[in-house]
């Protein structure tokens, strides 16, 4: 098991794996990617129960499911350097005839990738349905996803929401990164969301909040915390309240970098910013 400055090292290295793959092809999305760099690798360092010998059944071990596809950079960085596949082929990040395609694709067979997410409000619906399948199996392992906060604007979601609740889907943790931002601005200024966490429990789930989302001992807190709600009757929820574009200074406060990539001088910054740590690709 790592230990704490393992981790944060971990995480250093992870948001320079996303600056590097967005500037290199001058196309992505690195400031959700660098807001959730300390959850992805909380998952896969410390949290999920899972094999390294990758199969779509996923029976017997905890599964994942990225529904806001568009942070790739992130969950690829972490699935590269938790041993899925070599971390070399980061550099192919967007390339016409790679498995690292802007939003993840399940057709050429990328290990850690259970499902295309480029279409947002969808990932709750297919985590559900992992989750069901697990109950019928016996398998007690859990199912995870993640959500942005600007995509609870999908109707899907509400649907899936209702019914995660109605059918006692307590075997599932889904987490909404709540940054404020989306490509368009705030989501206060695009389509207000309200208060989620009331809209959760009026639903019938089991909420938790992370307040500080980018630190990664609060965030290794609450995912262990969240593991002791589930199997009681309701599906549970975190409200992880992060920082778009974490990390690098000019990336944050901001919705401007939600999809666009840093230039030559700015993508030496952000690696200043980021002493290597784990050694780059």
């Amino acid at each position: 098991m790592p230990n704490t400055t393992q981790l944060e090292d971990f995480v250093t290295q992870v948001r320079r794996d996303i600056l590097r793959q967005v500037h290199k092809v001058n196309s992505g999305h690195p400031g959700g990617s660098l807001g959730c760099a300390e959850f992805f690798t909380a998952l896969y360092q410390e949290i999920m129960d899972y094999s390294k010998d990758f199969d779509m059944d996923g029976k017997n071990e905890d599964l994942f499911f990225l529904s806001n596809g568009h942070i790739s950079p992130v969950f690829y960085s972490v699935l590269a350097r938790s041993g899925f596949f070599p971390v070399e082929e980061l550099r192919t990040f967007r390339h016409i005839d790679s498995r690292l395609q802007g939003h993840p694709t399940t057709h050429e067979g990328l290990p850690g990738i259970r499902v295309a997410s480029g279409s947002l409000g969808q990932g709750m619906s297919v985590a559900l349905g992992a989750a069901q399948t697990k109950k019928l199996n016996g398998d007690k392992h859990l199912v995870y996803s993640l959500h942005g906060d600007g995509e609870l604007q999908e109707g899907q979601n509400w649907e899936a929401i209702m019914y995660a609740a109605a059918h006692k889907v307590d075997n599932i943790i889904s987490t909404v990164d709540l940054n404020g931002q989306q490509i368009d601005g705030s989501t206060n200024d695009v389509l207000a969301l309200g208060n989620v966490k009331d809209k959760f429990l009026a639903f019938g789930w089991e909420v938790l909040e992370i307040e500080k989302g980018n630190n990664l001992t609060e965030v290794i807190k609450g995912l262990n915390e969240a593991k002791t709600k589930t199997g009681k009757g309701k599906p549970v929820c975190i409200l992880l309240k992060t920082e778009m574009g974490n990390g690098v200074d000019f990336m944050m406060h901001t919705h401007a970098w939600h999809g666009k990539a840093p230039s030559d001088e700015q993508l030496e910054i952000g690696l200043k910013q980021n002493p290597e740590t784990l050694g780059d690709y």
